[in-house]
Parts: C-alpha cells; structure tokens; sequence
C-alpha cells in the first residue's frame, strides 16, 4: 500500500524499528509465532552487534524520565560469532527485510564486522541476499566511551569508515548519526561522499539523571541516551536540515509515538521512520502507525511520496 524503497530494500510501509527498542524473538517467546509471521514493523533491525561479546553497563541502566526515558545498556550482546551461529538464521526467515546494526570500536572492527556478516549472508541465501538484508552503521551511541561514538563526531572518522566498509558491502548502508555533535549536517556530507545509501537520525540525546535520595547521578554509567517525545522537536530539525544537505534517503526518528508524528518526520525530508520508545509500552506500535498513517493519507488524499518533504516546499 505505501512501499518506500532503502537501497536495494523494498519496504511495504515507511515503518521500522529502531535498534535496540524491541527484540523480535524474545516478543514471541512471550506473544506467541505470529509476531515472526507478521512482523509488526516493514523492516527489523536488531539491536546493535559488536565484535566480540559484551556484558554492558553496570546497573542501573534504564529510567523513565517525564517526556521519555533515559539509557545505558552499553551495547550488551553475544558478539558477531553469537549473532551468526544463533539469531542471523532465526531472523532471516521474517517475512520482511532485515537491516543489521553493528558497532564497532575501530575501523577493522566495522570492516571485520561487515566482511563476517556478508560472509554469513552469502551462505546462508546465496546471491540474492543484498534484497533481504541490509547494514546500519551505528557510529553515534552516546553509552560507550570510545570507538563508535567518537567515530560518529568526526566527519574524517565518519568518511573513512563508511567508505571502507562500502568497499566490502554491496547492499544497503545505512550511517546512523548522533545529534551530540555542533553540526550533524558536516557528517552527514561526510557519510554520503563515502558511499551511504542513506543516513538515520536522530540516535539518543546524551544525559543524566540525579537521584533524589543520594544526589548522585543514577545510571551506573553517569550519563544515557535520552529517548522519547521530549526529543521529537531536536529530531525533526535534525532531519529538516539533513534533507537539505544530502541527496540520500533518510531514515527518521526520534520521539515517534503516532501517526502525526510519522507525517511530521516525512514532512521534513524523511523517507522512512523509525518507531523507538514507543514500542516499550506496545511492542506492536509499528502495525498500528502503519495503519493509522494509511488512513492519515487518504483521509488528507495524498501519497508518501508526495508527503516527504513537503515542509521544504513554498505554500
């Protein structure tokens, strides 16, 4: 009904998850098969796979805030090895694309990454597999103390990873960019030179939380990402500004919770939107946005095509 096209992706809706916010096979342990029979969202994308296997943070490491919340996993996971023996076959047979975030903390880590992946891919679907899944380089989490975040900060850094790891990926390649920088339009610039075949913002706002009792930062890790309504504004003029500056696609999110809020992203220069937070609170938010977004657009008789964007045109 509203197919939107990432690359060599072809989504049935402009609706997918953000990284990290709902673990599909865990869903439906508890929800039953049919949320892998028909996902709640166009695309999955899995939360974020290093190198090697990581515990995270220490505890406390998530926090309602008002308008949000706050985070510090720390990119916890069972690392590429894990990913690949277990997860990668489990979720290639979605029926739906699958978009695979990896970060790393060097540049071999996201070259060796992407070559392990690609490796996994090609044995497991043969030539065909650049129409199933794609990559997200997640270059901008806020809750680790070096490699991807610092990566992301830098439009030199930022270049020279995406563009080693285009050399080795021939499908999509999605740069996921932080809003924790003085200009996200400079890395932007600096992804698409190398190579993106779209970009996503906004990743999560770095903060803290002081706990009341012990005037002390709460999280184990001091500072988190904060996530939620209470970004949405920053997201927005995030991805206005990249539409202006980049020829890309552009995947937004940031605060998304209705399908008002899909429209506004889409207004603003983004061609696909990921649902985040929200998902928290009802794991099949995705479904529900899709369908609402649906009517959003014949009740306002236009298309997606013609609604991204918009905000940029002259009344």
């Amino acid at each position: 009904m509203m197919p939107v096209r990432l690359g060599p992706l072809l989504l049935a809706h402009p609706i997918i998850n953000a990284s990290g916010t709902m673990e599909i096979l865990d869903l439906a342990e508890v929800l039953g098969p049919d949320v892998l029979s028909v996902p709640p969202v166009a695309a999955y994308v899995p939360k974020t796979i290093t190198m090697d296997a990581r515990t995270g943070n220490p505890a406390p490491r998530i926090l309602e805030t008002p308008g949000g919340m706050i985070n510090a996993i720390g990119l916890e996971g069972e690392g590429l090895k894990g990913f690949v023996a277990d997860r990668l076959p489990r979720l290639l047979a979605l029926p739906c694309p699958l978009i695979i975030s990896i970060g790393g903390f060097s540049l071999d880590e996201y070259v060796g990454l992407a070559a392990g992946l690609r490796e996994a891919l090609e044995a497991a679907l043969g030539d065909g597999w650049t129409a199933k899944a794609g990559l997200e380089l997640n270059i901008s989490c806020p809750n680790v103390h070096s490699g991807c975040v610092s990566i992301g900060s830098n439009p030199a850094e930022t270049e020279l990873v995406v563009g080693a790891v285009r050399k080795i990926w021939p499908g999509l390649l999605i740069a996921k960019l932080t809003p924790n920088v003085t200009d996200i339009t400079a890395i932007a610039r600096a992804a698409e030179a190398a190579g993106a075949d779209a970009v996503a913002a906004v990743n999560t706002y770095k903060g803290l939380v002081i706990d009341r009792k012990t005037l002390r930062p709460y999280l184990g890790n001091v500072t988190g990402g904060l996530s939620g309504p209470a970004i949405k504004p920053l997201a927005l003029r995030a991805v206005y500004e990249l539409y202006e500056t980049v020829g890309i696609p552009i995947v937004g999110m940031g605060g998304v919770a209705t399908a008002r809020d899909v429209l506004e992203f889409m207004a603003c220069g983004a061609a696909a939107v990921a649902v985040g937070s929200a998902a928290f609170r009802d794991p099949s938010v995705g479904a529900s946005l899709a369908v609402d977004l649906w009517d959003e657009l014949t009740a306002r008789g236009t298309s997606v095509a013609d609604v991204v964007g918009v905000a940029h045109r002259p009344v």
